[in-house]
This record gives structure tokens, C-alpha cells and sequence, in this order.
């Protein structure tokens, strides 16, 4: 025989459907990456006209990437290139953070969305927790980290050595911070059911 589910007091439920609260936060977040997507595409438009001699679009190419102190180049170089290519890949990877955060914490914390049976159910999300979630988005946050280092490294003669070592120190405390959660993240998935012990 099944039992009847237990029904749920008015303040509980208060509680509980609170969650949905948080449903605003995300619609902004999903509003952040239409930002995202369009930013992508006008550096994208303005390196492919650079590339192709494009007066105006080397302007706001090298608006985008000059540091102060740095020689202004005539035309569009190597260094330009990769610069404006790690922006590129700085968005996509931010963009990607956005999309673990919207739905890996909507899945969390507000609702199930129920993609088991989709194709493209990514695969991260058929075990994603609060745990799982925290260990991808630190990662996600040194993988951005390292693009930032390595743009500041690519002009390291145009910086002090005060900026080169903060930069480098705060990447180092991100990387430590993600090993520190994702081995007490090990630790609790090892960690001794209490229920399991011989009475």
C-alpha cells in the first residue's frame, strides 16, 4: 500500500516556495550572456575588418587592447591578434561559467527542468549538487584567471613588478581555494555513514 503524502504546513511551504525567488536572479544572469554574445560578435566584426585593412576597426581593436605606455601599432600585428583572440576566449569562457550557474543552480535551487530523456542534457548536469557546482565554477574561475595572466604576461615589460607578482598571487590563491574545495568535496563523498555503523 502507498502512503498518502504528507502534507505540508502553511509556513513550510512559505519557505519552500521561496526558492522561486530566485527565479529573477537567473532571467538576469540569461540577460548578462545576451550581453556577452553581443560583445563577442562586435570584437569578432571588429578584428575580421582589421584583418581586412578596415581603418575604423583597427581604431577600436587597439582601443580595446592598449595599455597605457604601449607603442601604438599602424596596423594589425601578431601580438594585436592573440590579444584580441584571449578576450574572445576570456567572454566564451565566462559565458560558460554563466551557463553552470543558470542552470546547474536552477536544477539546484529552485527546480527540476527534467532534461534526463533530452539529447543534449549536458553531461555534467546528470550529477550536478551543490557540491559539483561549486568544483565547476572554481575551475571555470582559473581557467578566466589564467587568460587575464597570460594577457598581462604577453606585455609583462609594459607592467611593474608589483602588478606581475599581485596578479600571479591572486591566481595562485584561486588555484589553492579550488583544491581546498574540491578535496573537502572528496572528503564528505568518503565521509562514514553514521546509519551504517553496527548498533
Amino acid at each position: 500500500m502507498h502512503k498518502s503524502p504528507r502534507k505540508i504546513g502553511v509556513l513550510p511551504n512559505l519557505i519552500f516556495m521561496s526558492r522561486w525567488l530566485q527565479l529573477p536572479l537567473y532571467l538576469g544572469l540569461i540577460l548578462a550572456q545576451c550581453v556577452y554574445v553581443y560583445h563577442f560578435w562586435v570584437e569578432l566584426v571588429d578584428l575580421i575588418g582589421a584583418a581586412m585593412g578596415h581603418a575604423g576597426s583597427l581604431d577600436h581593436i587597439l582601443d580595446a587592447v592598449a595599455i597605457a605606455g604601449a607603442p601604438r601599432p599602424d596596423k594589425l600585428n601578431e601580438q594585436t591578434i592573440m590579444l584580441v583572440v584571449l578576450a574572445l576566449i576570456d567572454v566564451v569562457m565566462i559565458s560558460n561559467l554563466l551557463i553552470m550557474v543558470i542552470v546547474g543552480g536552477y536544477e539546484t535551487f529552485v527546480s527540476r527542468m527534467n532534461l534526463e530523456s533530452h539529447p543534449d542534457q549536458p553531461e555534467w548536469l546528470s550529477h550536478v549538487n551543490a557540491s559539483v557546482l561549486k568544483v565547476k565554477l572554481a575551475t571555470a574561475i582559473i581557467g578566466i584567471s589564467s587568460i587575464h595572466l597570460l594577457k598581462t604576461f604577453i606585455n609583462a615589460n609594459l607592467y611593474d613588478v608589483k602588478t606581475l607578482v599581485a596578479q600571479t598571487g591572486i591566481h595562485i590563491a584561486f588555484l589553492l581555494s579550488a583544491m581546498a574545495i574540491a578535496y573537502c568535496d572528496r572528503l564528505m563523498a568518503h565521509a562514514p555513514d553514521p546509519s551504517d555503523k553496527p548498533h
